[in-house]
């Protein structure tokens, strides 16, 4: 992961659409460094983007859409994230929490050795630039809450009940890049937590997406 972007640093972007709108995916020397939301809080100027070409995003777009369809569960991408050494340290966690399943803050700030921090892990959380494929979406509050979301928490809601297998609205199905593509479908229904007080039978987590250093 990249802390500080040179003064060489190439960056491109491109949009695609999603069943949660378009996601503006952004590109730090050819590796994916952001996907961002429409109206998410955090999301830079469009200027910071870089140049518009998708040269760089063919494979985050397959394992995206695979993801919508249903077909994937975890990612394997290379990622270029800039932060602090804590809040990579948090995104790092979040990697670790498998599909379908969610932590809350204080259960980040445990597993870090910092069980005190929750609140710091809670604006790291909010801070991570790649929504979704580092999914910051499955950490919740101590009593079972959304609490906050930087894409909002209808989007949070529903990207939970996706994971769940639920049956809930969802948006219109489609998952493409701008100019082509063909539609996905997207099923929505209640979040599912890992169970505070009746924990689930193990099972193997899923492989994380790996973060470049």
């Amino acid at each position: 992961m990249t802390a500080t972007p040179s003064s060489t640093t190439v960056k491109q972007h491109t949009v695609v659409d999603s069943p949660y709108g378009p996601l503006t995916l952004v590109a730090t020397d050819g590796v994916l460094s952001a996907l961002y939301m429409t109206d998410q809080r955090h999301r830079p100027p469009e200027e910071t983007f870089g140049v518009p070409d998708p040269e760089p995003f063919g494979e985050v777009i397959r394992q995206l859409g695979e993801y919508f369809s249903g077909d994937r569960t975890a990612f394997d991408l290379p990622m270029n994230l800039a932060g602090t050494p804590f809040q990579r340290s948090v995104w790092a966690e979040l990697l670790k929490i498998p599909y379908g399943e969610t932590r809350t803050y204080g259960e980040l700030a445990e597993e870090l050795g910092k069980p005190g921090a929750s609140r710091a892990v809670g604006l790291a959380n909010g801070k991570n630039p790649v929504g979704i494929i580092v999914p910051c979406h499955r950490v919740i509050g101590a009593s079972g809450s959304l609490t906050g979301y930087g894409g909002g928490l209808d989007r949070k809601q529903r990207l939970l009940a996706f994971e769940s297998g639920g049956t809930g609205e969802e948006a219109p199905a489609l998952f493409c890049a701008r100019g082509g593509g063909a539609p996905k479908a997207v099923s929505g229904g209640a979040p599912r937590s890992r169970g505070r007080g009746r924990p689930e039978p193990e099972r193997p987590r899923p492989p994380r997406a790996a973060l470049s250093r």
